[in-house]
Parts: C-alpha cells; structure tokens; sequence
C-alpha cells in the first residue's frame, strides 16, 4: 500500500493550485466570478486568494454550506481585511454573496426530516473533494466505509441548521434568521439559496416558489423612509 504523500507546512493542496489558475483565466477573459465554497482559497490561513481578488474587484460568492463550522463570519472578516489592503474601507459583507441550503416545512423539525437524506448525499459529494472544511482526513475515509461512517462524527443536518449553514422551517423562521444576518453584515447585499446536490427536481421547483411567494416579498417590498432636513 503506498504512503499518502507528506504536505510540508506553507504549501498549497492541488485544489488551491487549480482554484487559483482558473481564477486567473477567468480574470484575463473580463469574467469577474469565483467558486466561493469553503475556502475561497486561503487554506493553511494564507489570504493570497482574497488579496487577489480584491485587487482585481472580484467579488465573492460563499457557496451553500460554508457557514458551517464557523467559516462564514471568518471569511468574511478576512475579505473585508483585504479590501482595506487595497485602500477600500467597507462594512462587513461588502462584495460578497452568502449562499445557504435551504428547505421550508411547517416546522424547522419536519424539514429536516425531509431533508436529510439529500444532506447526507450532499455530503458524499462534496466531501472527498475537500469542500467541506469541517470534515476532516480520517472522516472523508470513513464515509467510503459504511461500517465506519455511522460512528464517524460526521456533519449532520441538525447540526448545520443549528450553525446557521442551512435554513430550514416555516418562512418566519427563515425571514428572521436573514435579517439577522443584515444586523451582523451591513454591507452584505445579496444572498443567494440552493438545495443540495440530489434534492429532486420537482422539489426543487415547489421550493423556490415557495421561497419566492413568502421569503422575498419580507425583503423586496420595503418603504424607503426618507428625511428631509430643515
């Protein structure tokens, strides 16, 4: 059996190598977009991704799933510290869009009972391909082993709900949880929800209308009040 090759400290996966020339590609064709998922490449604590991108007026996308474990207010704080690099002094969440997994029932419990399985499935997917920072070396082995999976301590719906990375519930729970996120982030201007990989088409569709019909309209029909001075 052959060893797994030693990493020594400072030095970048592959995944990073490859996130960063794709990136540059995209840059030199004038396409301003980046996979933001779990890293959006600054692994190891290095912020030469975001400095990069702030210089070049990339802005971010944190893909669906990454507020878990802490990561969101973590890389958005770093984003904001390199916009100040560039000389740019903005609010938290300026230039970013904060992607979240969703799914809306009755109750935050039958949501993620329903969900569940599209989670776990979510997490097959991505997990191996380390876009799931919260998993570790010996937890993605453990996934491709289902006797050893189940004790693995693996992600869990409950948990992501709990950590904010996947709202879940009747549309006044998600409705407050978002602005809870516009208290935390003043410059924060878009989000943007999905569902897991896996999750039916036809869920899908019902979902997002369901969204659209009594999640947006808590955003998209505010009044302006303006004040005219003396």
């Amino acid at each position: 059996m052959s060893e797994r090759p030693v990493r020594h400290p400072g030095e970048l996966r592959w995944e990073t190598r490859l996130l960063g020339v794709v990136t540059a590609i995209l840059v030199v064709f004038g396409i301003a977009c980046t996979y933001g998922a779990a890293s959006l490449v600054t692994l190891r604590g290095e912020n030469a991704g975001m400095d990069f991108m702030a210089r070049h007026g990339i802005k971010g996308v944190i893909g669906g799933g990454s507020a878990d474990g802490g990561a969101l207010p973590r890389v958005i704080h770093a984003y904001r510290d390199a916009l100040a690099r560039t000389g740019r002094e903005t609010a938290l969440g300026t230039d970013l869009s904060i992607g979240f997994h969703f799914y809306m029932a009755k109750t935050q419990e039958q949501g993620m009972r329903e969900a569940a399985g599209y989670f776990e499935e979510n997490l097959k997917m991505f997990g191996p391909l380390r876009l799931v920072r919260a998993l570790t070396d010996q937890q993605i082995e453990a996934m491709a082993d289902p006797t050893k999976a189940p004790y693995a301590g693996l992600p869990t719906i409950e948990g992501a709900v709990k950590g904010g990375a996947f709202l879940c519930g009747p549309a006044e729970q998600i409705i407050e949880q978002i602005m809870k996120l516009e208290e935390a982030y003043p410059g924060l201007e878009r989000i943007n929800v999905a569902h897991p990989v896996g999750t039916p088409q036809n869920i899908i569709l019902e979902q997002l209308q369901q969204f659209a019909e009594e999640v947006m309209p808590a955003f998209t029909n505010r009044v302006t009040e303006t004040v005219v001075g003396d």
